[in-house]
């Protein structure tokens, strides 16, 4: 199967954990890629516009990984734009990462979440697995394996 893990990253704490996935995507036999989602210029949280740059084509692969950090407890607005003027997802089997400095899913995660699985859910795709990596020093480790974990059986 080849998996697109389309990724917005601005620290690489995201792209981190896509790198670790991509590396168990492929010991399981998958073909594995990774895409970045990129902006126009430079972009803080204090950006209310920008353009998107970098765009990954979703339709080349048999399944996907969307994955993005939490901002200011919601999904970050790059990502929630690319998800909207992808085309469709029919039927493609999906996954969702969210990873956010504060210690709780409860904080954004679980809110980001949902966020991206409605705008999969709205392009056709069908969501196998969801994950929030907390980014607190204390949960870091143990919130990356669990979602390594849950994300590489996704597919």
């Amino acid at each position: 199967m080849k998996i697109g893990l389309i990724v917005y990253s601005q620290t690489g704490h995201t792209l981190d954990v896509c790198e670790q996935l991509k590396d168990r995507y492929v010991a399981a036999g998958h073909e594995a890629v990774i895409e970045r989602v990129t902006v126009v210029g430079e972009r803080t949280p204090q950006t209310k516009t920008f353009e998107l740059d970098a765009k990954p084509d979703a339709a080349r692969y048999d399944a996907m990984v969307f994955a993005s950090y939490v901002e200011a407890f919601s999904l970050c607005p790059v990502m929630n734009d690319y998800l909207k003027e992808i085309d469709s997802l029919e039927g493609k089997p999906t996954a969702c990462l969210v990873t956010q400095q504060f210690p709780y899913p409860w904080m954004g995660g679980n809110r980001a979440l949902k966020q991206m699985k409605k705008l999969v859910d709205a392009k056709n795709g069908a969501v196998k697995g969801t994950a929030v990596v907390n980014w607190a020093r204390s949960k870091r480790t143990a919130t990356t394996a669990a979602a390594l974990e849950q994300l590489a059986s996704a597919f």
